[in-house]
């Protein structure tokens, strides 16, 4: 079985996989989109991991931060025949939830795990088998997004602006939209409004509008270390609702030592893996103001980002987990003087806005289109990306 070919210039059907490092699950979306400025969502659903696959996952992650470069080990093949599984499982799991055929689908984006992000020795680290994805649903998979783009001396990371940016184009600009997972990351769009269709331009100006004036950078641990913090002190697996952090005091002497890091100051384009920060300076606090402590730790890290975009967004559109937490939010307003709204405000869904973006992108990469650019990964120049396994 496999996938229907699709014409140049034609509308697709794709699936988009992501699973973020605070490893609770797989994100798994459906929708058609020409990869430029027509994006309409079908389906989404989430599958969360077990505790068993979660500490299978957090042990390849530990010993991949040990490696000077990738390299099989068992545990980390291990890990990655479970991701290749699990994913394989929510692909099937999500058609039968949208009612399509395997074969009405074109392309499957397939982020895989991060297990080590280190752009600064030219490598990072996704685990999980693309070809035996596109094996075993029959639908050509797209995998490896980040790998080319860190290779040519960029940072692999974000990768989101240019789907953020497509959903944007109707809005009165500069926005900013700052997705909140297990590490942040900020995509500044200047003008919205500015961003045509591009099916109404020349192939040329096409190529450019998607990334004219972005800016995107990791802004620092978002619900990473909050969600270490919270499942060493109290066996949760995260701070439902915000619910410790608001019981607490926020300790600004820790609180000010952990900010006095090299990474607040630097320019963009930069990028972080989730381990680059501990928990240790919150240790010798309670559970509540540590929590506290590390949450308004990440509202800081958004209110350091702002200084380094071009322009004051009018609106500040928040994505990922974080936007579940109202604390966490209410601590971003306090601290950046904007009003915060989650995208859900404007029909996007926060969920699902990355395994949509990696749908996105596979897309794009079959057309042959860029997806990281020098605004947004530090690329010397816009580049494709993603590995392509055929059926």
């Amino acid at each position: 079985m496999g996938g229907r070919i699709a014409r140049e210039g034609t509308d697709m059907l794709a699936i988009g996989l992501m699973s973020g490092t605070s490893l609770d699950g797989i994100d798994a979306a459906l929708i058609e989109t020409d990869g430029e400025a027509f994006v309409r969502p079908i389906a989404f659903r989430g599958e969360p991991y077990s505790d068993a696959a979660r500490a299978q996952l957090a042990e390849a992650t530990r010993m991949a931060l040990t490696f000077d470069k990738p390299r099989a080990s068992p545990p980390v093949v291990a890990a990655g025949e479970l991701i290749t599984r699990a994913h394989v499982f929510a692909v099937h799991k999500l058609l039968a939830d949208a009612g399509v055929a395997a074969a009405d689908v074109d392309v499957i984006g397939f982020h895989g795990q991060t297990i080590a992000h280190r752009p600064d020795r030219r490598w990072t680290w996704q685990i999980g088998d693309g070809a035996a994805v596109a094996r075993a649903t029959g639908i050509t998979t797209v995998s490896d997004f980040r790998s080319a783009d860190v290779a040519a001396g960029g940072q692999g990371a974000p990768l989101l602006p240019v789907y953020h940016a497509a959903l944007a184009a109707g809005l009165e600009g500069p926005v900013a939209v700052l997705n909140l997972g297990g590490v942040g990351n900020i995509t500044f769009i200047p003008g919205g409004r500015e961003m045509h269709d591009s099916r109404e331009m020349s192939p040329e100006r096409a190529q450019m509008s998607d990334r004219d004036g972005l800016v995107a950078f990791d802004t620092g641990p978002a619900n990473g270390l909050i969600d270490s913090w919270v499942e060493a002190e109290t066996g949760a697996r995260y701070d439902a609702g915000g619910a410790l952090a608001a019981s607490g005091r926020v300790d600004e002497t820790v609180l000010t030592a952990m900010l006095d890091h090299p990474f607040f100051d630097a320019p963009p384009p930069k990028s972080l893996d989730r381990n680059d920060f501990t928990i240790q300076p919150a240790r010798g606090l309670s559970a509540a103001d540590g929590a506290a402590t590390l949450t308004a730790f990440t509202a800081a890290t958004v209110a350091e980002a702002l200084r380094h975009l071009p322009a004051r967004p009018v609106r500040l559109l928040v994505a990922g987990g974080g936007r579940h937490n109202p604390t966490m939010l209410a601590m971003i307003a306090d601290r950046t003087g904007l009003v915060v709204e989650p995208t859900d405000v404007l029909g996007w869904n926060g969920d699902a806005l990355e395994a949509e973006g990696f749908a996105y992108m596979a897309v794009r990469t079959l057309k042959g289109l860029a997806i990281s650019f020098p605004g947004t990964t530090g690329v010397p120049v816009a580049m494709a990306g993603g590995v392509v396994d055929r059926v």
